[in-house]
Order: C-alpha cells, then structure tokens, then sequence
C-alpha cells in the first residue's frame, strides 16, 4: 500500500507498505529518518517517541497505515529551521542535554528529547511555571535510560526550561 502524511513539515509518500509495517519502521528504513530508536519494539522503552497529530506516542506502536493524512514530527524535526548557512540548529533542548552531559549511548536519546520538548510546551510554551523534579520524572517515567541513571537528564530539562522560560519573556 502507499501511505501519503506529513513529517517534520513536508508530505512525504512511502510506497510498497505492507499491513503490519510500523511507523518507525516506515521512518528509519524507508525516509531515512534514523532519529528514532528501534528498541524494544513494544511501546515499553519511549526510544521510538515522536509527536503523532501532536501527541507523543511510541512509533513502533503505531501501523504505517494509520499515518495517513496526518502529521508526524521525529526527534529531526526538533531542531531549529536552517540558518543562513542552511544547516538546521539545534533545538533548545538538545542543546541543554548536550551542555549537561545528559547524553550517553545515545539509545534513549530521541524518545527523551521529544518527551522533555512536550512536556515544556505544555508547562513552559504555555505560560505556566518550569516544572518541578516530580513532573519532570512523571513526564519522562515511559522514557527508559540504562546509561545516566536520570539526574542529568533531570538537570537538561531544568536547563531548557530556563532557556525557554527566558526566550518567552523576551519576546
């Protein structure tokens, strides 16, 4: 089958789909969007997470097909548009998990950078205050690390909270 939907903001067609193929598979193997992380393959681990119609879900949960007509941003799309230069920048929340060494292996990265970028649009983006450590570990609790134990995963989000904190009351 053809699925026709939108990620990152342009409509994309896979072609040759077949029924039980899932959106991450669709994303990594045939868009070339390797972002998002192809783990547990249960919807378990938050590796895979991407924005579905605006909503955070897991990819390797999601049928291709079920993609149709709508919108998909990946971890890729977080990042800032191209400057002058045409290369994409990072978004303020990759910077923050960069700058706090809230990276390590890499695996649960994408699937935490989507998370921590929704759960700051909805506290942050939306005039409320930072979260507080207990939302931001309930907000990242399907989000699974083997690497970095969380604390500096927690503190990357305090950071980027800051960051758009300041950015909202400048503009």
């Amino acid at each position: 089958m053809r699925v026709s939907f939108n990620v990152n903001g342009e409509d994309v067609t896979a072609d040759n789909v077949w029924p039980g193929e899932s959106l991450l598979y669709v994303l990594r193997e045939r868009l070339g969007l390797p972002g998002s992380k192809n783990a547990c393959e249960q919807g378990e681990c938050g590796s895979c997470t991407v924005y579905f119609d605006g909503v955070t879900a897991c990819s390797c949960m999601i049928a291709a097909g079920q993609a149709e007509g709508r919108r998909v941003r990946t971890v890729e799309g977080l990042a800032k548009e191209p400057g002058k230069g045409g290369d994409r920048s990072l978004s303020d929340v990759q910077e923050a998990f960069v700058e706090m060494g809230a990276v390590q292996c890499g695996f649960c990265t994408p699937g935490l950078l989507v998370q921590t970028d929704d759960l700051l649009e909805r506290t942050v983006g939306a005039g409320k205050k930072a979260p507080a450590d207990a939302e931001i570990r309930e907000a990242l609790a399907g989000n699974l690390c083997r690497c970095t134990g969380y604390e500096k995963i927690i503190d990357a989000v305090h950071l980027a909270a800051e960051r758009r904190a300041e950015a909202g009351s400048a503009s």
